[in-house]
């Protein structure tokens, strides 16, 4: 191969890239928008979910608070939690937790806490869990994640927050442990946090405004036995 043909085959390959570039640019401009309006669409329909529009009269999208906590939130990330409020009061706060250890990974949730400490409801955001055992913690294709609505840490009991499998009063899916594990762990540590943060998310002011100090509080374990 002469120089030339050197040159010409290197212009070629200059082509295609620059052109599967231009695509994949103009692809990305093109969609992601719509995913990010889909991605929203989605976690209001959840954030309602668990927290109904009746129940407030903010609006529980924008009125965000972002903590750090890895110990109880399972993400080294910025954590955002979502306040309700009705006529200045608060209502209720969904965060957005981690369960790090899934079979297959982090679990990403909202976890919806009533002012009193109650769930308000858990829903699973994303997962990468073996399919059939991720069903399971799909509100859509199981009703067991619904089970968490209406307790809090004195219902069960502090050391009943585990699967049956580990002494605790919540169901295992039938051969697998490790994934409802993980979950109920997770849903623990928020309300724990919640508990001893709850009047400090509430005051801090919203991030869309101002971004407030990241929270250092470590969870304690109280003794609701």
């Amino acid at each position: 191969m002469n120089s030339r043909q050197i040159l010409v085959t290197a212009l070629f390959l200059f082509l295609f890239a620059a052109i599967g570039t231009a695509l994949v640019a103009f692809t990305f401009d093109n969609t992601h928008e719509r995913i990010a309006a889909n991605e929203r669409e989605a976690l209001l329909r959840n954030l309602h979910v668990l927290i109904p529009p009746d129940t407030h009269d903010n609006d529980i999208f924008n009125d965000i608070t972002k903590v750090t906590n890895p110990e109880s939130l399972g993400t080294t990330e910025p954590a955002t939690v979502y306040r309700a409020r009705k006529q200045g009061w608060p209502v209720a706060a969904v965060l957005t937790t981690v369960a790090p250890d899934g079979y297959n990974g982090a679990i990403k949730l909202l976890v919806g806490i009533k002012l009193d400490g109650t769930l308000a409801g858990v829903r699973v955001v994303s997962h990468r869990e073996t399919p059939g055992l991720g069903d399971f913690i799909d509100a859509q294709r199981s009703d067991w994640i619904l089970g968490f609505t209406g307790r809090s840490l004195k219902d069960p009991i502090l050391k009943k927050w585990g699967v049956k499998r580990d002494g605790g009063e919540f169901d295992q899916f039938t051969g697998a442990t490790i994934t409802p594990r993980a979950v109920v762990k997770a849903v623990k540590k928020a309300l724990l946090y919640f508990e001893h943060n709850s009047q400090r998310l509430f005051a801090s002011e919203s991030t869309r405004t101002a971004v407030p100090a990241a929270s250092s509080v470590q969870p304690v374990e109280s003794a609701h036995e």
